[in-house]
């Protein structure tokens, strides 16, 4: 399959870009704050995370395959970047481990690294995206009472003495008026919009609610600086993005990386660390995003792989954060319409024209406005007929989709991903070793000896050796059992072994045992 576009598919992209344009304006404002606050927690330069989303939109974008995901800085790096820039002794630096990355992220997708993600289970991909949306509410109630501890996009459970649970309380205590009534006249807006309005008419298909409650936001935030109500907010509870005062001002916030010890093994590693890290990273959000596609379509890997590279150099290059897929913004493009790359491509257009020319009005735009619209996006990840409809499957299903959840809500992304895999793998291994054989006692010789086959699966592991001994175990004195190998493709070398042994030490219960298509090593031949 080729990686690029046919014209007629660039102009089939613009099918539908009624449903693009506004989902991609509400990804800009849901981007925004996301972009500051990793950059923030990053350490980093606080332009570098908008310059992330930027290159995550636009250059990513046009390279991607993926028709819904949206990239740009990921929260999951946020502690590894704050590390590596203190170790690595300048931003500079760090900048050339950023290219680095890229280049062995774009040579993993030309050695087709990208076959890693299929082996996620659907249940783990489930519980990520519910745990997601969880961490979503949970993250976004204090921002929406005006308790802003944490930066923006924070996916950790808890530190410094205080966590997701400990800063909802915190927020009740210390909540602030004007961002709670911001928050419930949005909640108002969201819901009218979401149950009444779009079926009324198409104009509000086309405007879609979140974008009047940001712009609901903004005038209640001039009518508090201007004493219209009795109200007000603090600096750290309206969006802050850098403001520059002219051209030449907006490109001294671009930095360039330095080379000059690329070749130092603390770079390579910081390199290499980034390079896993954000491929991992993306191939689980791309898993989460086809997912959610109602269309289902499914994006090439390897090219998701080589788009992430191409964008982590030239971010690198220009002064931004290393970039990802990212599960939020994804979410949000695909809950409020997006229906092809448009919308992601789009939005990188709108944080460079917003950072170029409308800084300043974007700084009016309250944290508790953003807040709601989240928390709506993280409902719609985590609705309670998703665990209904998880049960239903069966505990196989429930318990690694439960697990996922509750992982990642009191750990972290990855590590909530890592402790679900293992319960699904659990689950794999206990179906693989209920299932290697099965016994059956099929008749009697004419000197009434009892006769009971063994006839064994197409994969037998090692991790079917207890069950087999087990099994043959208990096969009782004077009796003859019959191993049937015929159906197996694959028989580990431990069961081979066992069985042969078998073979020896039945004699003194006086077994008979008798083979079929069983083909041990010359060397056991010889014993």
């Amino acid at each position: 399959m080729s990686a690029t576009p046919s014209r007629s598919d660039f102009f089939d992209l613009f099918k539908h870009l009624n449903r693009d344009l506004p989902a991609s304006i509400v990804v800009f404002f849901v981007a925004l704050p996301l972009c500051l606050g990793i950059a923030l927690a990053s350490g980093a330069p606080l332009f570098s995370g908008v310059i992330a989303g930027i290159v995550g939109g636009i250059v990513v974008g046009l390279a991607s395959g993926s028709q819904q995901g949206v990239s740009g800085p990921a929260a999951g790096l946020a502690v590894i970047v704050m590390a590596a820039i203190s170790n690595l002794g300048s931003y500079e630096v760090f900048l050339a481990a950023v290219v680095l990355a890229g280049i062995f992220q774009f040579l993993l997708g030309q050695f087709k690294a990208g076959f890693i993600a299929y082996f996620v289970p659907s249940s783990v991909i489930t519980g990520m995206l519910t745990g997601i949306g969880l961490l979503i509410i949970l993250k976004q109630i204090p921002h929406a009472f005006g308790y802003d501890a944490d930066y923006e996009g924070d996916e950790s459970f808890g530190f410094d003495g205080h966590n997701t649970f400990s800063d909802i309380l915190q927020a009740w205590d210390l909540l602030t008026p004007g961002a709670v009534l911001i928050a419930a006249v949005s909640f108002a807006i969201l819901l009218l919009w979401d149950t009444v309005l779009t079926k009324k008419h198409r104009v509000f298909q086309l405007l879609q609610g979140p974008i009047v409650v940001v712009l609901v936001g903004i005038l209640f935030n001039i009518a508090f600086m201007r004493g219209w109500l009795n109200f007000s907010l603090a600096e750290d509870q309206i969006v802050r993005l850098p403001v520059a005062g002219s051209l030449g001002e907006f490109t001294s916030f671009f930095t360039h990386p330095d080379f000059s010890q690329v070749a130092q093994p603390a770079v390579i590693k910081t390199a290499l660390v980034m390079a896993i890290v954000a491929s991992l990273e993306t191939l689980l959000c791309v898993e989460a995003t086809d997912k959610l596609d109602t269309l289902k379509r499914v994006t090439p890997t390897n090219r998701e792989l080589k788009a992430q590279g191409l964008g982590n150099i030239v971010s690198g290059l220009i002064g931004g954060l290393p970039v990802t897929q990212v599960i939020v913004r994804s979410s949000a493009n695909i809950t409020f319409g997006a229906q092809t790359k448009i919308s992601a491509i789009l939005h990188g257009f709108w944080l460079l024209l917003s950072a170029i020319t409308i800084a300043s009005f974007l700084n009016l735009i309250p944290l508790a406005s953003l807040a709601t619209i989240l928390i709506m996006v993280g409902y719609k990840l985590a609705k309670p007929s998703l665990f209904k409809q998880q049960f239903a499957l069966g505990w196989e299903q429930f318990i690694p989709f439960i697990v996922t959840i509750i992982a990642i809500v009191f750990t972290d992304l990855l590590t909530g991903i890592g402790l679900g895999l293992v319960v699904a793998i659990f689950f794999t291994l206990h179906h693989s070793y209920r299932n290697s054989h099965y016994i059956k006692q099929t008749r009697s010789t004419k000197d009434g000896q009892e006769v009971f086959e063994l006839v064994l699966a197409e994969e037998v592991s090692f991790f079917n050796k207890a069950s087999i001994l087990e099994v043959l175990e208990s096969i009782p004195r004077n009796s003859k059992v019959v191993i049937d190998c015929t159906h197996s493709k694959a028989i580990a070398y431990d069961v081979v072994e066992f069985i042969h042994g078998y073979q020896q030490h039945a004699k003194l219960k006086n077994i008979t045992v008798e083979t079929i298509a069983f083909n041990p090593p010359k060397h056991l031949l010889g014993h």
